[in-house]
């Protein structure tokens, strides 16, 4: 698995469509945390799009699982074509579903690869054009409760080591919910024990992926 990959911010769906021979191919993209929200993001265009012929659906997640389906067209011509698009954009944890309206005239197996393709990487584009393609990262949150009288030092020295701060918490201490690029936590932690004499001041949570 990867460090890092593209996806689409959550919440936006990008749409395009391509004509060929009246026949209308309408690209559907959007991000997905996994295999369910894929499933219900597919029977989702399929309801929107219930009179259309092909409903044609492709899937790729940051851990590598991916699946596409030619929904009745010949095969090879519609769902791999799709996926192809979507892994050429380094693209991860989205789906696309493909809706073609037949237009009453065959394209022949080029002509339905080439179409599909186009419709998919013009919903990409839009989407790139549209500011909605974020790097997720893999990092670890640290969590860290300090004196009041360290705080200031310390939220220079998260932000020195590369890290962030995503919020506080003021109590009797102060609780900083940090999260570093994976891998660059350490040299937090390390300057951490230095400055509270030995003593393990921070939490480290499980990796995961983020914006970051």
């Amino acid at each position: 698995m990867s460090s890092a990959f593209h996806t689409l911010e959550e919440g936006y769906e990008a749409a395009a469509e391509f004509v060929d021979r009246r026949s209308r191919f309408i690209a559907q993209v959007r991000h997905v945390a996994g295999e369910r929200e894929a499933d219900a993001f597919i029977e989702e265009v399929r309801s929107r799009h219930h009179d259309a012929r092909h409903n044609v659906p492709a899937w790729s997640l940051a851990d590598g699982r991916e699946r596409c389906s030619d929904d009745g067209e010949p095969r090879g011509t519609a769902g791999m074509p799709t996926l192809e698009v979507l892994r050429g954009a380094g693209l991860a944890d989205v789906c696309c579903v493909v809706t073609r309206y037949f237009g009453g005239t065959l394209l022949g197996p080029g002509g339905l690869v080439r179409a599909y393709t186009a419709a998919t990487q013009a919903a990409v584009d839009q989407a790139a054009q549209d500011g909605k393609i974020v790097l997720m990262t893999l990092v670890t949150p640290v969590t860290v409760v300090i004196p009041y009288a360290a705080y200031g030092r310390v939220e220079r020295l998260v932000a020195d080591c590369g890290g962030k701060v995503k919020d506080s918490l003021f109590s009797e201490d102060v609780q900083l919910n940090c999260v570093f690029r994976s891998g660059e936590e350490e040299r937090f932690l390390a300057a951490m024990r230095e400055l509270a004499a030995g003593e393990d001041l921070c939490s480290v949570g499980e990796p995961r992926f983020a914006a970051f």
